[in-house]
């Protein structure tokens, strides 16, 4: 066994901040609240309900992983977060109708006490939604400014010990990396002069990473994906990671994509299209916001099947995606990819999946188990880009000059042995005459 890494305690209380207090955001707290009562279990969280497998499989050693690492409790949770629309989390999590009332009135006190700060928002980076719960300041650095007296007032309040921020806000319009991201000094004139390149994700972010706060991105935003915000990360070790929680459509692709590329079948066509009616679907059937999602769906497969390497198969592979805004489906989504594949000598084949899921159960232990992890990795001193919670993401940050793994399988591995080497337990990596003579 090697050396455990020096890990601090995660007694106390865990402040868990969410610009964003829609659907996914209050499914999460309300899911938390339940399970914590007993009232139901939190599946689909691998912090709560995972095992690992530590040493030769004849040692049958396979621990909850949070008997294995020592993670924040549940029980120790505490929630706010920003929202343009002035409900609390009861209110909302009615109106978003996700989860049913009898639950939410069993737990209607805590929920209702949970109330949204004023956000930061403009219309110009969403724009078919619009409320008055938002704040208002002369210039982009004050409103970050106000942000960080928030979480600071927050902590205090609610007698947090450690805090992190997760985003669960509305998928912003389409940005490009801009000279006034690639270093901090620029990004703080930036800030200053209110420049346009400066969304309010990106506002968000600054301000928790300045508070010492970890922050995970979960829209295919740009956000902390720059050098300005990697670079005040690691000179503040505080931990980062993104981008897009990795849910419905694309949690198929990351199974499916890895499984006919490992058996050499071909593909010559994938089609995606979604269809849901929530707050998520009304800001995505804009255009521009529609754009930032495309570009985070579409390049999944690319690095999952390597066309570079695999011409024959992959090189002219056709991949459209689509998302449609229907009102009567809320946030019951529908997504349907009709994939042409091809087998020995050139015969074709399809694959039709239609996926009838809950966005926000699916992503509601995401956004727990990122909260728990990223609270992990700045209790380990892991400050910067944590690509080990790849397995979150769609569109998953790395450091510079590496390319993502999109592949869900790799991801896990990747995943498990951080959590092996910050015990101090061999890493498993299936190679070598130990495997063959488990």
């Amino acid at each position: 066994m090697k050396t455990k890494k020096e890990i601090k305690s995660p007694k106390g209380k865990l402040g868990v901040l969410t610009p964003g207090m829609g659907a996914v955001s209050t499914t999460f707290m309300a899911g938390v609240i339940a399970a914590n009562k007993n009232l139901g279990k939190p599946f689909g969280s691998i912090s709560q309900m995972g095992r690992i497998r530590l040493g030769k499989r004849t040692e049958e050693r396979n621990p909850l992983i949070k008997d294995f690492i020592p993670l924040a409790d549940t029980n120790e949770m505490v929630f706010g977060g920003w929202d343009i629309f002035e409900d609390n989390a009861y209110e909302a999590a009615m109106k978003s109708g996700v989860l049913e009332k009898d639950l939410l009135n069993s737990i209607k006190d805590e929920l209702s006490e949970i109330k949204p700060m004023p956000a930061v928002f403009d219309t110009k980076y969403v724009k078919n939604i619009d409320g008055e719960n938002v704040k208002k300041a002369k210039t982009k650095m004050d409103l970050a400014n106000e942000l960080i007296e928030d979480i600071q007032n927050f902590k205090e309040a609610n007698q947090c010990d450690r805090m992190v921020m997760i985003w669960c806000a509305s998928t912003e319009v389409y940005t490009q990396m801009s000279d006034v991201h690639m270093s901090l000094d620029k990004f703080e004139k930036a800030l200053e002069e209110n420049h346009p390149s400066i969304a309010p994700s990106m506002i968000y972010a600054y301000a928790s990473i300045k508070a010492g706060v970890p922050f995970a991105n979960g829209a295919p935003n740009l956000t902390i994906d720059m050098p300005a915000l990697i670079e005040l990360a690691n000179k503040s070790n505080v931990p980062i990671a993104g981008k897009d929680f990795k849910t419905g459509q694309t949690l198929m692709k990351t199974i499916l994509g890895p499984g006919l590329k490992t058996r050499l079948l071909g593909i010559e066509g994938w089609f995606s299209t979604n269809i849901l009616g929530n707050r998520d679907g009304k800001v995505l059937d804009d255009v521009d916001s529609f754009k930032t999602k495309e570009v985070s769906k579409l390049s999944v497969l690319e690095s999952i099947l390597e066309p570079d390497k695999y011409p024959e198969l992959y090189k002219d592979m056709y991949h459209k995606v689509r998302i449609n805004y229907y009102p009567p489906k809320g946030d019951d989504k529908e997504s349907w990819d009709n994939i042409d594949i091809f087998g020995w000598l050139g015969y074709k084949m399809q694959i039709k999946v239609d996926f009838l899921c809950k966005d926000s159960i699916l992503a509601a232990p995401v956004v727990l188990d990122l909260a728990i992890f990223m609270d992990l990795a700045q209790r380990a001193n892991m400050k910067g880009i944590q690509e080990w919670l790849s397995f979150y993401f769609k569109s998953p940050q790395t450091k510079e000059g590496l390319t993502p793994i999109h592949d869900i399988f790799q991801q896990r591995i990747k995943f498990e042995n951080t959590l092996r080497y910050l015990m101090g337990e061999e890493l498993i990596n299936y190679l070598g005459l130990d495997y063959y003579q488990e």
